[in-house]
């Protein structure tokens, strides 16, 4: 589907340049865009290949188990019916952990691991610990947003990391707002 909606636009854009006589300047837009794409990519892929190496030593030091062991008060209230499995709470807090550190890139396989886990242990199509888990990534808290600095920083920000109080504010409402609207729906459900 996503490919026809491409197809689409760019077919358009040819359209819309063909009938108004600057088909060349479409040509140019779409090499000039390709190559800022480009450059973008090998800018930030540095400190995404920095941070995810961080996650890595983190995970393979022990320092997210012990998160994970910090965080179990936490996650077993979030988490109830998987509280005992260790395994998976740890997969969690791996999960969370990268989620602190802004790096979606290092967060997704584990929140993948996570929620396929939790999609087997639940005969629901999604349990209130999988809806949860996909509240917490989706409006994920981060105290450090190395992703976004990092495009910040190549797209030729003096300061990238200057949005750190914004982001701590807009993450931590939008994690309040997703977990309200969780229980919510949960005492509506559990209503009818």
């Amino acid at each position: 589907m996503l490919s026809w909606i491409w197809i689409a636009m760019i077919a358009l854009a040819f359209g819309c340049g063909a009938v108004t006589g600057r088909l060349d300047a479409v040509g140019t837009a779409a090499i000039e865009g390709a190559q800022a794409a480009i450059e973008l990519c090998l800018t930030i892929a540095g400190p995404i290949c920095l941070w995810s190496g961080v996650m890595a030593l983190m995970r393979a030091g022990g320092l997210t188990a012990h998160l994970t062991r910090l965080l179990q008060p936490l996650l077993r209230r979030l988490f109830p019916a998987v509280r005992e499995d260790r395994r998976l709470l740890e997969t969690i807090g791996a999960n969370l952990a990268a989620n602190l550190l802004g790096l979606g890139n290092a967060a997704t396989p584990l929140g993948m691991a996570a929620a396929a886990a939790l999609g087997k242990q639940s005969n629901q199509n999604a349990s209130r610990e999988l809806c949860t888990l996909v509240v917490m990534n989706t409006a994920s808290l981060q105290l450090i947003p190395a992703t976004i600095a990092a495009v910040r920083a190549g797209a030729g920000a003096s300061a990238p990391f200057d949005i750190l109080p914004a982001v701590w504010i807009a993450s931590a409402a939008a994690l309040a707002a997703g977990l309200f609207t969780l229980m919510v729906i949960g005492k509506v459900r559990r209503w009818n």
